[in-house]
């Protein structure tokens, strides 16, 4: 009987330690949440989403705009190593434990979860041992667990390898028409707003024209407006099906908490080319933009403003814009920038 008794108070412990640990994580989440809700409300909600086709990944190269570095994708349905067609659907659960794994997924999962069940309540993992009668159980455990071990310091590996492959790839790639073209316009303004043709853009294989920059400007407008006016058929048409996913998401938890965001005044003071690509019929281009903006929550039944303000701030950001065959350019991806 004390055995029992000490084993309870044990578990007990553990499980006031447990609510403890996520009371203090809760704690400290919840106000960085509140901090993005009320200061980056735009469109985009101040994450990184979306795809960059093969290159979701990859680091795109620092520009004049945005010369630090920007955040990995909280938010994608491209999968690490996958290539550009992965992205036009929701990524589906297979490998060893998912709905692709067969029966050995579920022996794994099975194996698995028992080993784990095991340590949490002090069996210990292999604490069903007995139960197997046999030692091939325990082989199998074994086994099991060193290719969980590896799939995961496999995945966390390419999760965080260098993100500049693509950049030193390009390196070796000299200046030719296109980067002359951009050094005379580098100066223009008025029709190509902000664009200053930034200096990595001599990296690009794709050719990226005035015309591309002048559509890259207004969808920068146009995205912010359809998302304040809550207008996702017009979002279906500015962005891709991933993205306006997203916007709805995010829509959705305005409305839930009886919000609306109202950005206004949008102006590109500043963007240049990070970098231009094309896999298959379809083009990427990845800017960096800077622009000015009034970003305001207001309540939806009363229009008092519960976060940020009337007053104009600004925000840079690096989109991501993806042109196919017969449609215009789209957009595919917002990452911040630090």
């Amino acid at each position: 009987m004390p055995g029992i008794w000490e084993t309870n108070m044990t578990f007990s412990q553990r499980s006031r330690s447990l609510f403890k640990t996520l009371a203090v994580v809760l704690a400290l989440a919840l106000p960085t949440a509140l901090t993005i809700s009320s200061a980056d409300a735009r469109a985009g909600g101040g994450f990184s989403s979306g795809s960059r086709g093969s290159r979701t990944y990859s680091a795109p190269p620092s520009t004049t705009t945005a010369p630090g570095s920007t955040s990995q994708f909280n938010r994608t349905y491209t999968q690490p190593g996958a290539g550009m067609n992965s992205a036009a659907s929701a990524p589906a659960r297979g490998g060893l434990f998912g709905r692709g794994g067969g029966f050995l997924g579920g022996l794994a999962a099975g194996f698995l979860g028992a080993g784990l069940l095991g340590m949490l309540f002090g069996g210990g993992l292999f604490g069903g041992l007995g139960g197997l009668s046999s030692i091939l159980g325990l082989i199998i455990q074994i086994a099991l667990v060193v290719l969980v071990v590896r799939l995961a310091m496999s995945w966390w590996q390419r999760r965080h390898a260098p993100r500049t492959a693509y950049a030193n790839a390009d390196a070796g790639a000299g200046p030719g028409p296109q980067a002359n073209q951009r050094s005379a316009l580098g100066g223009l303004g008025g029709g190509l707003g902000g664009f200053g043709f930034g200096g990595n853009a001599n990296n690009a294989p794709l050719e990226i024209k005035p015309d591309d920059y002048e559509a890259f400007e207004r969808l920068l407008g146009d995205v912010q407006t359809a998302w304040s006016n809550e207008d996702v058929a017009k979002l279906h048409t500015l962005a891709t099906p991933e993205m306006v996913s997203y916007f709805e998401q995010d829509l959705a938890q305005n409305r839930a908490r009886n919000v609306v965001n109202k950005v206004t005044n949008v102006k590109l003071l500043q963007g240049d080319l990070a970098e231009a690509w094309r896999e298959g019929e379809t083009d990427y281009a990845t800017v960096a933009l800077r622009f000015a903006l009034s970003d305001k929550t207001v309540d939806r039944n009363t229009g008092a403003v519960v976060a940020g303000s009337e007053q104009p701030g600004e925000a840079t950001e690096v989109w991501t814009f993806a042109r196919r065959p017969g449609i215009g350019w789209e957009l595919s991806a917002i990452q911040q920038a630090s």
